[in-house]
């Protein structure tokens, strides 16, 4: 049986989840993984590793794993020519392939979006907070611009209602099986170009792209829950966080903003189209209370504005 060697390039659970249905294919030979490096976190800056590199650390895989600053060093490219691998599997690795590494196998990126739409960093998030009914995983020919080679397969899914965790771990599934029938097929695989007047691009998600307000209509708020949970989350500008809350379209006189009823399960509070149930909240500093029992503590009322 043919064995296929492959050098792998990720970082995040996304990518994990494609290793870990390499591994465990009988035809497939893993011989290297590529990563971001360790980064420091929390106040005592303690080194983090990569999802992927703690899950290969977890299971004692023998794998060589290799963090390079940068893939540009001609070093690096030595290291893979070396490996001799028949391809080369990238997902959310975070770090553009130079020509060099492009020329030394065939260079599969299984991005999570069915391109040409949502090239770039945030494809799930942008799905989401663009309320697409549809979503999916493209098998993309690699190449030096951004998600834009040949599409080589892709599979898609219903996403209504789903959040970003749901939706990641979804289309990792997807993005596992893919790339298994795309290397099994490779050499019968039609490369089809992108339709690039088709195509979208999205940024790296911040923290700002958290900050909201009750002017936003609530159709947007409930799509930037969904999207942006669990980071960065939700938040006012005076810092209370967002933590859950149902929308509703309902007709209101009441100013945007303007708090129009509370209970024991929750506090609606007008926005610019509707109504927000806020269930829970969660101040600077504070632990996640519910909506009411922070009203209560804020000694705010009906008719007041929220913040």
């Amino acid at each position: 049986m043919k064995k296929y060697r492959i050098v792998f390039m990720g970082t995040p659970s996304y990518a994990t989840t494609i290793l870990k249905a390499l591994l465990q294919a009988d035809d497939m030979e893993v011989c290297a993984l590529f990563t971001q490096p360790d980064k420091k976190a929390g106040r005592g800056q303690s080194l983090n590793f990569p999802h992927i590199k703690q899950f290969v650390a977890d299971e004692g895989l023998d794998i060589g794993i290799f963090q390079p600053e940068s893939v540009k060093n001609t070093d690096i490219h030595q290291q893979i020519s070396a490996l001799k691998p028949d391809f080369i599997i990238v997902a959310a690795y975070g770090k553009i392939l130079p020509r060099a590494v492009l020329d030394i196998a065939p260079c599969i990126n299984l991005h999570a979006s069915l391109l040409p739409l949502y090239r770039g960093a945030s494809p799930i998030q942008q799905a989401i907070l663009n309320d697409e009914r549809y979503s999916g995983v493209t098998a993309m020919s690699m190449e030096e611009g951004l998600d834009t080679g040949d599409i080589l397969g892709f599979s898609y899914c219903d996403i209504k209602e789903l959040d970003s965790d749901a939706l990641f771990e979804l289309l990792s599934q997807k993005a596992a099986g893919l790339t298994l029938k795309v290397i099994r097929s490779y050499e019968n695989i039609l490369h089809i170009k992108q339709n690039d007047a088709l195509s979208s691009k999205t940024a790296k998600i911040s923290k700002d792209d958290g900050l909201v307000d009750f002017d936003f209509g609530w159709r947007e708020l409930k799509q930037k829950l969904l999207a942006l949970t669990p980071w960065p989350g939700l938040f006012l500008s005076s810092g209370l966080k967002l933590k859950s809350f149902e929308c509703e379209a309902s007709g209101t006189n009441a100013k945007s903003g303007q708090i129009i009823k509370i209970n024991d399960e929750s506090v609606s509070v007008a926005c610019k189209d509707g109504v927000v149930k806020l269930l829970k909240v969660q101040a600077p500093s504070k632990g996640e209370i519910s909506a009411s029992s922070y009203v209560n503590g804020q000694r705010i009322k009906v008719g007041d504005t929220f913040y």
